[in-house]
């Protein structure tokens, strides 16, 4: 019998790797959308104070139509702009472009930037996802949803306690990078060995081709 579902409703900052989570049984606007103002009201209290003498009314729309450009759908700017203080990287849902939304974070001084469709992987929360889910499951098999949620919650925890900042082109990517230079292919096919095989010095030296016809 299935012991219901959990999900992850995930705000990462991938600069310090704080990770702002909690886990859900379900995850509808209603649910995600209060949660997101919550927390990111609590960031734009942690962040510096505004500038004394702010930028004017056009630099600051400019700075905002700025990441917009080049974008094929822009939504309509608020015709009275705060200063810009936080980038928020979204999937391309349906309900990350309601327009209750999408207002409250302008008001708040929160561009909302969306990955194109089919490039969630642009956003670096789904991959803390993978890491948490991982961590948190571990070859174990939890027998509830709340029990998976309880054991999510910790290893959010456990993340928080020393978060791994992201960034692109890292020292991930430098390893993986690594690793395929060390990596030699067979015979022209998508296998490879950690190290090149031994060639016989006598077939080397030959220069003898081999051809073979049958009928």
């Amino acid at each position: 019998m299935r012991g219901g579902t959990a999900k992850l409703l995930t705000l990462f900052r991938p600069a310090t790797g704080a990770l702002r989570a909690r886990p859900v049984t379900s995850a509808p606007n209603a649910v995600l959308h209060p949660w997101l103002k919550e927390e990111l009201t609590a960031v734009l209290a942690t962040l510096p104070t505004v500038a004394s003498t702010p930028l004017s009314a056009a630099a600051q729309r400019a700075l905002w139509a700025a990441w917009q450009e080049d974008l094929s759908v822009r939504f309509t700017l608020l015709s009275e702009l705060p200063p810009l203080r936080v980038l928020l990287i979204l999937d391309n849902l349906t309900g990350h472009k309601s327009a209750d939304l999408v207002c409250w974070l302008m008001a708040h001084g929160i561009m909302p930037l969306y990955t194109p469709i089919a490039g969630s992987w642009l956003n670096m929360a789904e991959s803390v996802q993978r890491i948490i889910v991982g961590r948190a499951l571990n070859g174990q098999q939890p027998e509830s949803a709340a029990e998976l949620m309880d054991w999510l919650a910790a290893t959010v925890r456990g993340w928080n306690a020393a978060p791994t900042p992201f960034e692109w082109g890292g020292k991930r990517a430098a390893r993986r990078a690594r690793s395929r230079q060390r990596r030699h292919a067979l015979g022209g096919s998508g296998a490879c060995t950690r190290r090149p095989l031994r060639r016989s010095r006598a077939r080397a030296s030959s220069g003898v081709n081999g051809h073979a016809q049958g009928k």
